[in-house]
């Protein structure tokens, strides 16, 4: 007997194959019953071959008991983070990006150094990429740094970006740099959570480096 026959039966889709879990574990016991019965007295089935056949409906039915709570697990998941992303709103978050945020007094941004460096420069741009501004922020330490530049330099543009470029001796050290917003709304669809940021737009919440 061929269990692969009976599954098919079940229908193509995962939610067919869930649904008719319970179906296809009667038919596969029925059938096997009725091949016991109807088996060969001289040629009987031995135990491996019962047990083979048993254990491959088994495994056929606990694929539909996991693909089951691995969909609950998923809706509970989704019901968390948007509980969790609602009390973000008015808070800042860190996102990769390079866009200055500007302040009352002072723009801020952020960026993470690969490894120690001993000169780490900052560079304010234009949205068209000419250089603002210039600051040296002198050495820093591997890891997640953060910087602020007086907004009194900024000309009147409230939308700038930032390069920063740092070395060790004369080895160049990877940087990535990050963005400072503020969080206005939760925008939830489907199974995922997209922060609405008064700056940047749109963001998913899986986007969040640090929250302020």
């Amino acid at each position: 007997m061929d269990v692969g026959s009976i599954v098919n039966t079940t229908g193509n889709g995962t939610a067919a194959a869930s649904k008719n879990a319970q179906d296809t574990q009667d038919r596969f016991l029925k059938l096997l019953v009725a091949q016991m019965q109807n088996q060969d007295p001289m040629n009987p089935m031995d135990n491996a071959q019962v047990t083979s056949q048993m254990a491959q409906i088994q495994t056929v039915s606990g694929i539909s008991t996991l693909d089951t709570s691995i969909k609950n697990l998923s809706s509970q998941f989704a019901q968390t983070q948007a509980l969790q992303s609602a009390s973000l709103i008015g808070r800042d978050v860190t996102i990769e990006g390079n866009r200055l945020q500007f302040g009352t007094e002072n723009a801020s941004g952020a960026y993470e150094l690969a490894g120690p460096a001993d000169r780490v420069k900052l560079e304010v741009l234009s949205p068209a990429g000419a250089v603002v501004d210039t600051v040296e922020l002198g050495a820093q330490s591997k890891g997640l740094q953060s910087f602020e530049w007086p907004m009194s330099k900024a000309g009147g543009n409230a939308s700038l970006n930032f390069r920063i470029t740092a070395t060790s001796g004369s080895a160049v050290v990877s940087t990535t740099t990050y963005s400072r917003d503020k969080v206005e709304a939760i925008n939830i669809s489907g199974s995922k959570a997209t922060l609405e940021l008064a700056t940047l737009g749109s963001v998913d919440y899986s986007k969040v480096v640090t929250i302020d």
